[in-house]
């Protein structure tokens, strides 16, 4: 965190104007700068919120702070990024929350196969007591959380076969975050987990180095994924919350006038995230139907459930009370 521009070389601040930072413009008042780094390109709901929260914190401080956006991993892979944000090269990240999970264990239990009964129940836990403990949680590990970020349900997809069932997916070597629990789903489901930063899907998809993986639709769109993996298949196994986390050790500079406004503004741009995703979820969808690509439609999703109980068997004593909290909320 610093209050003057990082010096960088020439070609990445060519780069980083013409491809991937926020629209946002300094003006002479501006006192604070700060780095959002972001995994998605600029047209998806993710970066786009980015964007957003940008603007206002903009607005707010009256243009005394200026967050530049910096999208399609200009930065670096979540892993890579959260390392940076946790010593304070980089101030703020939107990254899975698979990620912050390898740092916080106890997230974990926000990302459990079929834990939420719908996307609502999601929204009403992570805006309620537990997610705002949660959230709070991650300082442990040396972030600040800001807010929650939609991000849908993940579903599996491949260069193989349709997956109706777990047999289907028998023996497919399937991408999946840096994540113990998700490379623990993918075998209680049948297939061979292979841990992948998510920049290196495409070419492993192209090279035949993996089957596939499993991500939301708009995400499916966006990478190009369906270009190489054509079956899409709606189990909707996991929903996974995004989030945004800021530096503490870069947040420490701030005063906390600074630092409430950024974290008010994070939590003000959530209702617009999840709108851009609503809208962008539809036409992904009818984008990739356009494209040729059948999409299975799982009806029955019982026998994926019944495989997943092992995993919550495993989990800690700490993270079974999460669980029981989370499933508590109506």
């Amino acid at each position: 965190m610093k209050r003057f521009a990082v010096k960088v070389a020439l070609c990445a601040i060519v780069l980083a104007f013409f491809t991937s930072v926020s629209p946002i413009f300094a003006s002479g008042g501006v006192e604070v700068r700060l780095r959002l780094a972001e995994l998605h390109p600029t047209d998806h709901p993710t970066a786009r919120a980015d964007y957003e929260f940008a603007r206002l914190v903009f607005e707010r401080s009256g243009g005394r702070i200026q967050i530049s956006v910096y999208a399609d991993s200009v930065l670096g892979q979540e892993i890579t990024v959260l390392e940076q944000v946790q010593f304070g090269a980089i101030d703020m990240a939107r990254v899975s929350l698979s990620a912050v999970a390898s740092y916080v264990p106890r997230l974990n239990a926000l990302q459990m196969p079929y834990l939420y009964r719908d996307g609502e129940h999601m929204w009403r836990v992570l805006k309620g007591d537990v997610g705002k403990q949660l959230l709070e949680s991650v300082k442990d590990a040396g972030f600040v959380g800001l807010g929650w970020f939609e991000a849908g349900s993940r579903n599996f997809y491949n260069s193989k076969r349709p997956i109706r069932s777990p047999a289907d997916l028998r023996g497919l070597k399937i991408r999946v975050q840096e994540s113990s629990l998700m490379m623990d789903m993918i075998q209680a489901f049948g297939g061979i987990p292979v841990q992948q930063a998510f920049g290196e899907v495409y070419n492993s998809l192209q090279m035949k180095s993996i089957d596939g993986a499993e991500n939301n639709i708009p995400t499916y769109l966006t990478s190009r994924h369906y270009q190489i993996a054509g079956y899409y298949s709606l189990t909707g196994h996991v929903r996974i919350p995004e989030i945004i986390v800021g530096s503490a050790v870069g947040f420490s500079s701030l005063t906390q006038a600074e630092r409430d406004l950024i974290a008010k503004a994070a939590m003000d741009t959530i209702d617009y995230q999840r709108n851009e995703w609503a809208l962008y979820e539809n036409i992904a969808a009818g984008r990739v139907a356009k494209e040729g690509i059948k999409v299975e439609r799982i009806q029955d999703t019982s026998i994926w459930e019944t495989l997943a109980k092992p995993l919550y068997e495993k989990q800690s004593p700490e993270i079974k009370a999460w669980i029981a909290r989370i499933k508590a909320v109506k």
